[in-house]
């Protein structure tokens, strides 16, 4: 074989190198998901939290405290949504235990050298956490329907509230994604997410009417809590709310507008800053 021929190949072994193109974006958080909903195969006992978690949660609000609160409605239909948005807000621990999982493992550093987007890590951890709180919203679902929970108003909007849920929980990943990025251990990202989010989820129109608050300026910030918005669209959208005093904040009189226009603005805020806290922690 001559060297021209030699070279000639060479050139051409180079030249298809280079117009091998990385896959595209939908692909790589495809490949994302798909790893993370492996570990689930492989570690079923992650799935107790979306399991006997929900299932618990749902019975001893209606059973044990059912008979104390008066909603004004079937304390169980009125109960679900509210253990729902709970459970979606909670989503965002998920996002940011497995974020910070893979960033003290170096899994994160093996990614950048290959040729594939940063987005695509952070699109397909929250993809696979929303599918994972979805399974308890499921398990919820079906424990409701056993205790006498129903949804009254129509296929239609009864998929426009869950539509509602994973809307806000693709907010909240956000929010899982910045805490992942900037804490460097699964415990200090547990304890700070568990005083961020616990208290939100409980000032809330969830599992007691804001209306009967007190003092004065508690109900407010109950009122005026995303997840209120939330929990009252979602009441309204299957017929298991009551009628709304006139006196309350001007997001419960527009649930299903201010839950889409809370969704819209916490990703906006908290997206940039968590892809700014993600690159940081990647390059340093």
């Amino acid at each position: 074989m001559s060297d021209t021929t030699v070279r000639q190949d060479v050139a051409t072994a180079r030249s298809a190198r280079l117009t091998i193109e990385p896959p595209g974006l939908w692909k790589q958080v495809r490949t994302h998901v798909w790893r993370n909903i492996k570990h689930i195969r492989r570690m079923p006992e992650m799935l107790a939290d979306v399991t006997f978690q929900p299932i618990m949660f749902v019975v001893l609000f209606a059973y044990v405290f059912g008979g104390s609160i008066n909603a004004g409605v079937n304390y169980r239909e009125w109960l679900l949504p509210g253990i729902m948005a709970q459970t979606m807000a909670f989503s965002c621990f998920v996002v940011a235990i497995g974020l910070t999982n893979d960033l003290n493992k170096g899994i994160i550093d093996r990614f950048r050298s290959l040729p594939i987007s940063r987005a695509s890590v952070l699109i397909g951890r929250s993809i696979s956490s929303l599918i994972h709180s979805s399974i308890g919203i499921v398990v919820m679902a079906v424990t409701g329907l056993l205790i006498g929970w129903r949804i009254h108003n129509g296929f239609g909007k009864a998929v426009l509230g869950f539509a509602l849920l994973l809307l806000f929980g693709f907010a909240m990943m956000w929010f899982g994604i910045l805490a992942g990025s900037r804490l460097k251990s699964a415990e200090a990202v547990q304890g700070v997410m568990f005083t961020a989010v616990f208290p939100l989820t409980f000032l809330a129109d969830t599992f007691a009417p804001a209306a009967n608050m007190s003092p004065a300026w508690l109900r407010t910030i109950a009122e005026w809590n995303p997840i209120s918005s939330l929990v009252r669209a979602m009441r309204e959208l299957w017929g298991n709310t009551v009628p709304l005093a006139p006196d309350s904040a001007l997001p419960l009189h527009h649930p299903v507008l201010s839950t889409v226009l809370w969704s819209v603005l916490l990703t906006a805020v908290l997206a940039p800053l968590s892809i700014r806290a993600f690159n940081r922690r990647t390059t340093d």
